[in-house]
């Protein structure tokens, strides 16, 4: 069955889309039971440190670049930071991520957040994450060696396209942070961001430079137009390009955790139970960084009106 559903090349993801949604989402079902069976693995984030972003995303809030209302702070207190780690330890969430903008965390507040996380609980840090930028390998081996495990870093959008999406950094760049994290030996949680203007082709190029990569984890995010950006009157996705999307991903990526993350009550909106129809097998829960998400009564409320199981780990069926 997973042999039959799942492409392997451009041009069949492509003929993907002339399909009826109804049957595309019912392909899309049939992998995702497949590999990981009802489960569902939840994360949420933490906003560690917001705004004054040297980069200039077009889609971001954080970006000094941009003019956006949002709150702007350095690396959180060290007390407090631990405290909203171990609040969301207590919760059914398999992943907590930490973090930051910024091109990279560097210096003191570096040092600061690798000490936080070596004097973590040891059966909390498996299940910390960190988003800290572009770090060198000497930084993500010190994070290594104070216990992480998994780094985030996305690539946004395809090769071709990013370059309409941020001039002041590189995507190779970008691929090169998440070789370097494998290369330490984290697992890489990458992915992007959908509903730039990009085309289909760049859609399915992006998927499929994910699988060269060996990329496990793929957040998909859709974009929320944030005011006083330059993508401010961008439409967002409806929800049935956001769901033709996702299950797009799982026919390219059968084995990989798709998480759907920003942008889900406003692209989704009361479509968002579809996105497991979809393939999607993990969900973002709570707010997001500068925007308000669903909360983690609603999600684990929904995930039970579908007969859906929590997760703790997210390691697939087949592979265990």
């Amino acid at each position: 069955m997973i042999k039959s559903l799942a492409v392997g090349t451009p041009i069949q993801a492509l003929d993907l889309l002339a399909l009826p949604l109804s049957r595309l989402l019912k392909q899309a079902t049939a992998l995702r039971e497949a590999i990981f069976g009802r489960r569902i693995v939840l994360c949420a984030i933490i906003n560690a440190r917001s705004g004054n972003c040297a980069m200039d995303c077009r889609f971001c809030s954080q970006s000094r670049h941009n003019h956006t209302p949002i709150d702007i702070f350095p690396l959180l207190p060290d007390a407090e930071l631990r405290e909203r780690i171990l609040r969301m330890a207590a919760l059914p969430v398999a992943h907590i991520g930490i973090v930051t903008s910024g091109a990279a965390l560097s210096g003191e507040e570096f040092s600061r957040l690798r000490a936080c996380i070596a004097a973590l609980p040891t059966a909390v840090k498996p299940r910390v994450c960190a988003s800290l930028g572009r770090l060198a390998a000497e930084q993500l081996t010190d994070l290594a060696a104070a216990g992480l495990s998994r780094y985030h870093h996305n690539l946004e959008t395809s090769q071709a396209y990013y370059p309409h999406v941020c001039t002041t950094q590189t995507w190779e760049q970008r691929r090169e942070t998440v070789l370097r994290g494998m290369r330490v030996g984290f697992t890489a949680c990458t992915g992007g961001l959908f509903g730039l203007g990009e085309s289909w082709e760049d859609r399915v190029a992006f998927a499929f430079s994910l699988k060269k990569l060996g990329v496990r984890q793929v957040p998909m995010n859709f974009l929320h137009p944030h005011p006083q950006t330059p993508l401010a009157g961008q439409p967002p996705l409806t929800a049935e390009e956001a769901l033709r999307i996702v299950a797009l991903f799982r026919h390219i990526l059968p084995t990989a955790t798709l998480r759907i993350c920003g942008g889900r009550p406003v692209v989704l909106g009361d479509r968002q139970a579809e996105a497991f129809a979809a393939g999607a097998n993990a969900l973002m829960t709570g707010d997001y960084l500068t925007t308000h998400g669903q909360c983690l009564e609603s999600d684990l409320n929904m995930l039970a009106r579908l007969g859906l199981e929590v997760d703790g780990d997210g390691v697939c069926a087949a592979a265990s």
